[in-house]
């Protein structure tokens, strides 16, 4: 993604003018639900995380928050950062950068924490994914029900498992990695967590 299309999406980098509806910003809900799939996609929340640009289905997003201090776990992995306290409860904070085998980047003024559901060991819990920047709560271009996401179907041709990876859509033409965020973590290693009621 270009600098020019980052500076017209974020409008000066500013989370709550960057489009998130009604005055959406950072330590704001987001959506409600855990729906997931490929095809119409509905609204998605977009975030930058080393220079890609990914989407989450907004139901799957709970709040988004500015960068807060994150205790550290000892023996921790990498991708692992630690634990932030959120209204009473404990949420670990995986960096998306290190989870996706990236290098870890600098922390900067946009950069954010969506707290997420997801399925772990038969329930849901709730954790943090540290982003680079949050985009905007949008639509994928494909028309006004929701973007169109296809399938990686090469990925096999390829021989790389892009299991973490929904599909793949557009947004204003650029291309968008739509992240399947069961998937994503069922291999990860999470302090053991309450599962969400």
């Amino acid at each position: 993604m270009d600098d020019s299309m980052t500076k017209a999406v974020l409008l000066d980098g500013d989370v709550e003018s960057a489009g998130l509806g009604a005055g959406l910003g950072a330590g704001q809900g987001v959506g409600q639900g855990v729906g997931q799939g490929v095809g119409r996609t509905g609204d998605v929340v977009t975030f930058i995380a080393d220079r890609a640009l990914y989407a989450v289905q907004v139901g799957r997003v709970q709040e988004i928050l500015d960068l807060r201090p994150v205790a550290v776990m000892p023996n921790a992995p990498d991708h692992l950062l630690g634990i932030i306290d959120l209204r009473g409860a404990n949420i670990p904070v995986v960096d998306l950068r290190r989870l996706l085998g990236r290098e870890a980047g600098e922390d900067t003024a946009q950069t954010r924490i969506l707290v997420v559901s997801l399925a772990h060991r038969g329930g849901r819990v709730t954790i943090g994914v540290k982003t680079d920047r949050v985009i905007e709560v949008t639509q994928l271009d494909g028309g006004v029900d929701g973007g169109d996401v296809q399938p990686l179907a090469e990925a096999d041709l390829l021989r790389w498992s892009g299991s973490a990876i929904a599909g793949i859509g557009r947004l204003r033409g650029e291309v968008v990695s739509v992240l399947d965020l069961d998937r994503l973590f069922e291999r990860v290693d999470l302090p053991d967590l309450p599962l969400a009621a």
